[in-house]
């Protein structure tokens, strides 16, 4: 057990979307590779990265960490935890080096070699003149931008041909954004890295007996809409201790969300408010959305009729859901001026890790939130505008969900922090 003097905690960043068998191997790796007392993970709230609500909601993803092995499942403010990556790996780390506890943070990655990763970061991070030279030059070739990016990191780190291929896997390009968010804001965090182990990251089948992907298994749930222990080879995917959590949730998808935006986009018509003022919208995508707005599409073919080559499925994903939730590129700039992450909400922990609140509470450089009535008073401005805009994206989930299943749920202010 952990002294009361100093107890040292190893960082996890995660969207357990949702929670699967490699997530609880990757829990217990990075305690075992810190060799630290506790596990804290900053985790998404109820939307993710890609532009699209979780597939379990906050509290029941939590649940289900806290049950293989975290001690403490911490909430990424909602503006950053649906940003680019490089955004939400700077929120991360930054919320992970305000607690005063951790150490170090581990991620997986297909390359699984931190030295490698560091070294690219350090290059990202800083954008040497003969980088920036050299990817000016492969761009104006006609390369896209990860294309010449690569070329420019080759030339640059003696990094060989397939060493170049490090930046075009999902994992290794989130840990690159870790480690550079690491190297800009001089935080004392030590990065570490596992590999990662059975299906990749958007492989979308299923394999019994393997670690599978989150894609893979949304995808099943999605097909069983939502009957997770009908599937045999979905109930082998979730840890045992996880199994009877996810069985009692609710699954929610992108589609289930569609009357919400085409209602937010007729109204933002009506009252003639600029789409380019929610982020990620810019000013041909708003066109775009414009021309197309009496089509009342699902959530996911709007997606498609809007991609171009221009535009990645996930940037518009993104576009989408930030006019749902009414997210501001004013918003997120004044988010990283409050220093990304300003306070930490807990969205649960375990009993008989007391201790580390402790320590949060005496060595955190940021407030540390239990109860969210009057939170607010004890923040700044920023923060507080950035609390109340977590709440309110999990009112409208909560919404959503009462709605799909005719269920009454707790909202925001009659809900506790999860205690296992």
């Amino acid at each position: 057990m952990a002294n009361h003097t100093h107890c040292s905690a190893v960082g996890i960043i995660a969207e357990y979307n949702p929670f699967h068998n490699g997530h609880a191997y990757h829990i217990k790796k990075a305690k075992e590779l810190s060799k630290a007392d506790y596990c804290i993970v900053v985790m998404s709230g109820d939307f993710v990265q890609r532009g699209a609500p979780a597939i379990f909601d906050k509290y029941t993803r939590a649940t289900m960490a806290l049950s293989c092995g975290a001690d403490l499942v911490i909430e990424l403010p909602s503006i950053f935890a649906t940003s680019s990556a490089e955004d939400f790996a700077a929120c991360s780390i930054a919320l992970l080096g305000s607690l005063g506890v951790v150490d170090s943070v581990c991620f997986g990655s297909e390359c699984g070699d931190i030295k490698k990763l560091s070294a690219i970061a350090s290059i990202l991070a800083e954008e040497p003149e003969e980088y920036k030279q050299i990817l000016r030059m492969e761009l104006k070739k006609g390369l896209s931008f990860p294309q010449a990016r690569n070329k420019a990191l080759i030339s640059c780190e003696n990094l060989g041909e397939e060493d170049g291929e490090i930046l075009l896997t999902p994992n290794n390009i989130l840990g690159i954004e870790y480690c550079k968010a690491i190297h800009r804001q001089n935080s004392s965090l030590t990065p570490l890295t596992i590999k990662r182990a059975g299906s990749g990251y958007h492989d979308p089948l299923v394999t019994p007996h393997q670690y599978s992907s989150a894609t893979g298994i949304r995808n099943l749930l999605k097909e069983n809409e939502g009957e997770i222990m009908d599937t045999a080879s979905l109930y082998l995917q979730i840890p045992e201790s996880a199994r009877q959590i996810a069985k009692n949730s609710q699954p929610v998808f992108s589609d289930d969300f569609s009357s919400l935006l085409n209602a937010a986009l007729l109204r933002l018509s009506m009252e003639d408010i600029s789409l380019e003022k929610y982020a990620d919208v810019s000013k041909e995508l708003a066109a775009r959305i414009k021309k197309q707005l009496p089509d009342f599409l699902p959530f996911e073919e709007k997606i498609s009729s809007l991609k171009t080559k221009q535009y990645t499925y996930t940037r518009i994903s993104r576009a989408l859901l930030h006019i749902i939730l009414g997210i501001t590129t004013e918003q997120i700039r004044e988010g990283k001026e409050a220093g990304y992450a300003p306070y930490a909400r807990i969205l649960g922990f375990r009993k008989d890790s007391k201790d580390l609140l402790g320590q949060i509470k005496m060595r955190g450089s940021i407030p540390l939130i239990t109860k969210t009535a009057g939170a607010e008073l004890t923040l700044s401005e920023a923060a507080s505008s950035m609390l109340r805009q977590d709440f309110y994206c999990s009112h409208l989930y909560q919404t959503v969900l009462q709605n799909k299943y005719h269920i009454q749920n707790k909202n925001e202010f009659t809900r506790s922090v999860v205690i296992l």
